[in-house]
Protein backbone atom coordinates (compact mmCIF):
# COMPACT_ATOMS: atom_id res chain seq x y z
CA UNK A 1 0.00 0.00 0.00
CA UNK A 2 0.86 3.23 -0.42
CA UNK A 3 2.95 5.73 2.58
CA UNK A 4 4.32 8.74 2.20
CA UNK A 5 8.38 7.99 4.16
CA UNK A 6 11.08 10.79 5.38
CA UNK A 7 14.18 9.27 4.62
CA UNK A 8 16.72 11.76 5.66
CA UNK A 9 17.25 15.72 6.08
CA UNK A 10 15.06 17.02 3.21
CA UNK A 11 14.05 13.64 1.64
CA UNK A 12 10.37 12.90 1.72
CA UNK A 13 9.01 10.51 -0.98
CA UNK A 14 6.03 7.73 -1.72
CA UNK A 15 7.22 4.27 -0.67
CA UNK A 16 5.06 1.16 -1.48
CA UNK A 17 4.82 -0.74 2.36
CA UNK A 18 3.29 -4.26 3.03
CA UNK A 19 -0.21 -4.38 3.81
CA UNK A 20 -1.74 -3.87 7.57
CA UNK A 21 -2.30 -7.04 9.20
CA UNK A 22 -4.82 -7.13 12.14
CA UNK A 23 -4.62 -8.83 15.26
CA UNK A 24 -6.79 -9.64 18.26
CA UNK A 25 -7.64 -6.72 20.69
CA UNK A 26 -6.63 -3.99 16.90
CA UNK A 27 -8.91 -2.01 14.97
CA UNK A 28 -8.03 -1.70 11.39
CA UNK A 29 -8.37 1.81 10.15
CA UNK A 30 -8.92 3.24 6.72
CA UNK A 31 -7.00 6.42 6.80
CA UNK A 32 -8.86 9.46 5.39
CA UNK A 33 -7.10 12.55 6.13
CA UNK A 34 -3.58 13.21 7.80
CA UNK A 35 -2.20 16.15 9.14
CA UNK A 36 1.66 17.42 9.20
CA UNK A 37 2.46 19.13 12.57
CA UNK A 38 5.18 21.09 13.18
CA UNK A 39 7.44 17.72 14.53
CA UNK A 40 6.99 16.30 11.03
CA UNK A 41 8.18 19.75 9.65
CA UNK A 42 11.51 19.41 11.82
CA UNK A 43 11.91 16.42 10.87
CA UNK A 44 12.10 16.68 7.35
CA UNK A 45 14.54 19.55 8.05
CA UNK A 46 16.66 17.29 9.92
CA UNK A 47 16.14 19.46 13.12
CA UNK A 48 14.08 16.60 15.43
CA UNK A 49 16.58 15.09 17.69
CA UNK A 50 13.60 12.54 19.02
CA UNK A 51 12.60 10.87 15.84
CA UNK A 52 14.35 7.20 14.48
CA UNK A 53 14.91 7.50 10.43
CA UNK A 54 13.91 7.12 8.41
CA UNK A 55 10.27 7.21 9.42
CA UNK A 56 6.50 7.25 8.21
CA UNK A 57 5.42 10.50 9.79
CA UNK A 58 1.85 11.50 10.42
CA UNK A 59 -0.26 11.49 13.86
CA UNK A 60 -3.23 13.73 13.25
CA UNK A 61 -5.69 11.01 12.00
CA UNK A 62 -8.98 11.12 10.54
CA UNK A 63 -10.31 7.80 9.46
CA UNK A 64 -12.81 5.39 9.27
CA UNK A 65 -12.73 1.93 10.96
CA UNK A 66 -12.58 -1.11 8.69
CA UNK A 67 -12.42 -4.12 10.39
CA UNK A 68 -11.94 -5.22 14.23
CA UNK A 69 -10.40 -7.62 15.79
CA UNK A 70 -10.64 -10.20 18.65
CA UNK A 71 -11.57 -8.55 21.70
CA UNK A 72 -12.52 -4.97 20.43
CA UNK A 73 -15.38 -3.53 21.88
CA UNK A 74 -18.53 -3.80 19.94
CA UNK A 75 -18.88 0.06 19.72
CA UNK A 76 -16.04 0.38 17.63
CA UNK A 77 -17.67 -1.04 14.65
CA UNK A 78 -17.14 -0.96 11.00
CA UNK A 79 -17.92 2.42 9.31
CA UNK A 80 -16.89 4.37 12.91
CA UNK A 81 -15.25 7.63 12.03
CA UNK A 82 -12.23 8.10 14.53
CA UNK A 83 -9.05 9.87 15.86
CA UNK A 84 -6.38 8.18 17.54
CA UNK A 85 -4.63 8.83 20.06
CA UNK A 86 -1.44 8.69 19.04
CA UNK A 87 0.87 7.86 22.05
CA UNK A 88 2.24 5.02 23.98
CA UNK A 89 2.34 4.54 27.48
CA UNK A 90 4.56 1.95 29.31
CA UNK A 91 1.98 1.43 32.48
CA UNK A 92 5.59 1.23 34.76
CA UNK A 93 7.63 4.36 35.06
CA UNK A 94 6.42 6.98 37.49
CA UNK A 95 4.12 9.24 34.60
CA UNK A 96 2.25 6.11 34.71
CA UNK A 97 2.15 5.04 38.20
CA UNK A 98 0.61 8.85 38.85
CA UNK A 99 -2.17 7.78 36.35
CA UNK A 100 -0.26 10.97 33.85
CA UNK A 101 0.36 8.00 31.25
CA UNK A 102 0.45 11.10 28.42
CA UNK A 103 3.73 11.95 30.09
CA UNK A 104 5.04 8.32 30.04
CA UNK A 105 8.67 8.66 30.16
CA UNK A 106 8.74 5.63 27.26
CA UNK A 107 6.40 7.14 25.23
CA UNK A 108 7.07 6.37 21.42
CA UNK A 109 4.44 9.02 19.24
CA UNK A 110 3.41 7.97 16.06
CA UNK A 111 5.02 9.28 13.36
CA UNK A 112 8.41 10.24 15.26
CA UNK A 113 9.79 7.12 17.25
CA UNK A 114 8.06 4.21 15.61
CA UNK A 115 5.99 4.52 11.87
CA UNK A 116 3.02 6.70 11.81
CA UNK A 117 0.16 7.17 10.11
CA UNK A 118 1.01 9.01 6.21
CA UNK A 119 -0.27 5.58 5.00
CA UNK A 120 -3.46 3.70 3.37
CA UNK A 121 -4.39 1.93 6.18
CA UNK A 122 -3.08 0.99 10.08
CA UNK A 123 -3.54 -1.25 12.57
CA UNK A 124 -3.80 -0.09 16.36
CA UNK A 125 -4.74 -1.12 19.88
CA UNK A 126 -8.65 -0.53 20.51
CA UNK A 127 -7.48 1.39 23.53
CA UNK A 128 -5.76 4.34 21.40
CA UNK A 129 -9.12 4.91 18.73
CA UNK A 130 -11.64 7.49 19.68
CA UNK A 131 -14.93 7.89 18.62
CA UNK A 132 -15.23 11.39 16.93
CA UNK A 133 -19.03 10.76 16.40
CA UNK A 134 -20.74 12.91 13.23
CA UNK A 135 -17.51 15.17 12.54
CA UNK A 136 -16.26 14.95 9.41
CA UNK A 137 -12.76 13.24 9.24
CA UNK A 138 -11.03 16.51 7.45
CA UNK A 139 -12.13 17.77 11.19
CA UNK A 140 -10.92 14.48 12.85
CA UNK A 141 -7.31 15.39 12.02
CA UNK A 142 -7.55 18.56 13.90
CA UNK A 143 -8.62 16.76 17.12
CA UNK A 144 -4.71 16.01 18.49
CA UNK A 145 -3.19 19.19 17.94
CA UNK A 146 -5.98 21.36 19.54
CA UNK A 147 -6.48 18.48 22.16
CA UNK A 148 -2.61 19.47 23.05
CA UNK A 149 -3.53 22.88 23.67
CA UNK A 150 -6.50 21.97 25.80
CA UNK A 151 -4.04 19.91 28.14
CA UNK A 152 -2.11 22.56 28.88
CA UNK A 153 -5.40 24.73 29.87
CA UNK A 154 -5.86 22.14 32.46
CA UNK A 155 -2.19 21.88 33.74
CA UNK A 156 -2.68 25.85 33.99
CA UNK A 157 -5.58 25.25 36.17
CA UNK A 158 -7.57 27.73 34.29
CA UNK A 159 -10.82 29.35 35.82
CA UNK A 160 -13.74 31.95 34.73
CA UNK A 161 -11.49 34.42 37.13
CA UNK A 162 -8.25 34.00 35.31
CA UNK A 163 -6.71 36.56 32.38
CA UNK A 164 -4.78 33.73 30.50
CA UNK A 165 -1.67 35.28 27.97
CA UNK A 166 -1.30 32.50 24.97
CA UNK A 167 1.91 33.16 23.55
CA UNK A 168 1.44 31.68 19.73
CA UNK A 169 -1.31 30.79 17.84
CA UNK A 170 -0.54 27.97 15.86
CA UNK A 171 -2.83 24.93 16.10
CA UNK A 172 -1.65 24.22 19.62
CA UNK A 173 -2.00 27.71 20.98
CA UNK A 174 -5.04 28.26 19.54
CA UNK A 175 -6.42 25.16 21.39
CA UNK A 176 -5.07 26.58 24.40
CA UNK A 177 -6.98 29.67 23.60
CA UNK A 178 -10.17 28.21 22.77
CA UNK A 179 -10.20 26.32 26.28
CA UNK A 180 -9.28 28.75 28.43
CA UNK A 181 -12.09 30.99 26.50
CA UNK A 182 -14.67 27.75 27.68
CA UNK A 183 -13.60 27.96 31.07
CA UNK A 184 -14.94 31.56 31.12
CA UNK A 185 -11.42 33.05 31.46
CA UNK A 186 -10.43 36.17 29.65
CA UNK A 187 -7.46 35.30 26.82
CA UNK A 188 -5.18 37.56 25.31
CA UNK A 189 -3.43 35.97 22.63
CA UNK A 190 0.00 37.08 21.20
CA UNK A 191 1.89 36.18 18.11
CA UNK A 192 3.87 38.15 15.73
CA UNK A 193 0.98 37.45 12.73
CA UNK A 194 -1.83 39.58 12.35
CA UNK A 195 -4.16 36.89 10.62
CA UNK A 196 -3.28 34.40 13.10
CA UNK A 197 -4.65 37.31 15.62
CA UNK A 198 -7.64 37.37 14.35
CA UNK A 199 -8.47 34.03 14.10
CA UNK A 200 -7.38 33.88 17.42
CA UNK A 201 -9.90 36.28 18.25
CA UNK A 202 -12.89 34.53 16.16
CA UNK A 203 -11.88 30.98 18.63
CA UNK A 204 -12.19 32.72 21.93
CA UNK A 205 -9.83 35.55 22.46
CA UNK A 206 -10.95 38.76 24.28
CA UNK A 207 -7.79 40.56 23.70
CA UNK A 208 -5.30 40.36 21.00
CA UNK A 209 -1.13 41.52 21.21
CA UNK A 210 1.27 41.52 18.28
CA UNK A 211 4.91 41.22 19.70
CA UNK A 212 6.44 42.14 16.90
CA UNK A 213 4.66 45.79 16.87
CA UNK A 214 3.60 46.38 20.15
CA UNK A 215 5.04 47.03 24.16
CA UNK A 216 4.08 43.44 24.94
CA UNK A 217 4.94 45.02 29.06
CA UNK A 218 3.01 48.00 29.03
CA UNK A 219 -0.41 46.10 27.08
CA UNK A 220 -0.36 43.61 29.39
CA UNK A 221 -0.15 45.76 32.13
CA UNK A 222 -3.25 48.13 30.90
CA UNK A 223 -5.17 44.75 30.05
CA UNK A 224 -4.86 43.50 33.88
CA UNK A 225 -4.64 46.91 35.89
CA UNK A 226 -1.23 46.43 36.66
CA UNK A 227 -1.19 42.88 37.72
CA UNK A 228 0.10 40.64 34.67
CA UNK A 229 -1.36 37.48 33.73
CA UNK A 230 -2.54 35.21 36.09
CA UNK A 231 -1.76 32.26 33.73
CA UNK A 232 0.80 32.34 30.63
CA UNK A 233 0.85 28.95 28.05
CA UNK A 234 4.25 29.77 25.78
CA UNK A 235 3.05 27.45 22.85
CA UNK A 236 6.41 28.86 20.70
CA UNK A 237 9.10 26.99 21.70
CA UNK A 238 11.60 30.14 21.73
CA UNK A 239 14.39 31.81 23.85
CA UNK A 240 12.38 35.64 23.69
CA UNK A 241 9.33 33.59 24.44
CA UNK A 242 10.28 31.73 27.35
CA UNK A 243 11.64 34.95 29.27
CA UNK A 244 8.56 36.25 27.93
CA UNK A 245 6.02 34.22 29.76
CA UNK A 246 8.30 34.13 33.07
CA UNK A 247 8.77 38.10 32.81
CA UNK A 248 5.22 38.75 32.17
CA UNK A 249 3.56 36.36 34.86
CA UNK A 250 1.61 38.33 37.63
CA UNK A 251 2.68 37.33 40.91
CA UNK A 252 1.94 34.00 42.23
CA UNK A 253 1.01 33.34 38.34
CA UNK A 254 1.31 29.92 36.90
CA UNK A 255 3.73 29.35 33.54
CA UNK A 256 3.01 26.50 31.37
CA UNK A 257 5.41 25.61 28.98
CA UNK A 258 4.43 23.69 25.64
CA UNK A 259 6.96 24.45 23.15
CA UNK A 260 10.47 23.04 22.88
CA UNK A 261 13.21 25.97 22.95
CA UNK A 262 16.20 25.16 20.04
CA UNK A 263 18.74 26.52 22.45
CA UNK A 264 18.99 27.00 26.21
CA UNK A 265 17.21 29.84 27.98
CA UNK A 266 18.82 32.43 30.50
CA UNK A 267 16.11 33.47 33.31
CA UNK A 268 16.26 35.87 35.87
CA UNK A 269 15.95 33.14 38.60
CA UNK A 270 15.24 35.64 41.40
CA UNK A 271 11.56 36.04 39.52
CA UNK A 272 10.57 32.50 39.94
CA UNK A 273 11.40 33.06 44.08
CA UNK A 274 9.99 37.07 44.24
CA UNK A 275 7.13 36.24 42.44
CA UNK A 276 6.56 32.20 43.57
CA UNK A 277 5.58 31.52 40.40
CA UNK A 278 4.16 27.63 39.24
CA UNK A 279 6.43 26.63 36.64
CA UNK A 280 4.65 23.48 34.61
CA UNK A 281 5.38 21.63 31.80
CA UNK A 282 2.58 20.39 29.71
CA UNK A 283 2.85 17.32 26.99
CA UNK A 284 1.00 15.47 24.75
CA UNK A 285 -2.62 15.07 25.73
CA UNK A 286 -5.30 12.44 27.50
CA UNK A 287 -8.17 10.96 26.47
CA UNK A 288 -10.57 13.40 28.23
CA UNK A 289 -8.84 16.33 26.43
CA UNK A 290 -9.72 14.27 23.25
CA UNK A 291 -13.03 14.19 24.19
CA UNK A 292 -13.14 18.27 25.20
CA UNK A 293 -11.96 19.01 21.82
CA UNK A 294 -14.29 16.56 20.00
CA UNK A 295 -17.65 18.29 22.38
CA UNK A 296 -16.18 21.62 21.16
CA UNK A 297 -15.99 20.98 17.32
CA UNK A 298 -19.48 19.46 17.36
CA UNK A 299 -20.68 23.00 18.52
CA UNK A 300 -19.78 23.95 15.03
CA UNK A 301 -18.53 27.44 16.13
CA UNK A 302 -15.01 26.52 15.02
CA UNK A 303 -13.66 27.82 11.97
CA UNK A 304 -12.25 24.61 10.99
CA UNK A 305 -11.50 25.51 7.07
CA UNK A 306 -9.85 28.38 8.26
CA UNK A 307 -7.33 26.16 10.26
CA UNK A 308 -6.73 23.84 6.97
CA UNK A 309 -3.91 26.07 4.61
CA UNK A 310 -4.20 23.56 2.21
CA UNK A 311 -5.03 19.72 1.44
CA UNK A 312 -2.65 17.64 -0.65
CA UNK A 313 -2.17 13.81 -2.41
CA UNK A 314 0.67 12.01 -1.52
CA UNK A 315 2.49 12.53 -4.19
CA UNK A 316 2.45 16.63 -3.91
CA UNK A 317 3.22 16.04 0.17
CA UNK A 318 6.77 17.03 -0.30
CA UNK A 319 6.32 20.42 -2.47
CA UNK A 320 4.36 21.27 0.17
CA UNK A 321 6.49 20.81 2.99
CA UNK A 322 8.88 22.66 1.09
CA UNK A 323 6.27 25.52 0.99
CA UNK A 324 5.81 25.24 4.59
CA UNK A 325 9.59 25.56 5.42
CA UNK A 326 9.48 28.84 3.06
CA UNK A 327 6.67 30.66 4.96
CA UNK A 328 6.18 29.22 8.32
CA UNK A 329 4.08 32.16 9.56
CA UNK A 330 1.15 31.13 6.84
CA UNK A 331 0.30 27.72 7.28
CA UNK A 332 -2.06 26.17 10.02
CA UNK A 333 -1.59 22.74 9.34
CA UNK A 334 -1.32 20.75 6.12
CA UNK A 335 -3.66 17.39 5.31
CA UNK A 336 -2.83 14.87 3.65
CA UNK A 337 -5.81 13.21 2.16
CA UNK A 338 -5.29 9.37 0.76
Amino acid sequence: MKAIQISAERQMGVIDIPQTELKAGEVLLRLEYVGFCGSDLNTWLGRNPMVRMPVVPGHEVGAVIVKAGAGVPEELKPGTTVTVNPYTNCGQCASCRNGRVNACEHNETLGVQRWGAMRESIALPWEKIIPAGKLATRTCALIEPMSVGFHAVSRGQVTDSDTVLVIGCGMVGLGAVVRSALRGATVVAADIDDGKLALARRMGATHTLNSRTEDVHARLQELTAGFGPDVVIEAVGSVPTYQMAVSEAAFTGRVVCIGYAKADVSFQTKLFVQKELDIRGSRNALPADFRAVIRYLERGTCPVDALVSKVVSPEDAPAAMQQWADEPGKVFRILVRF
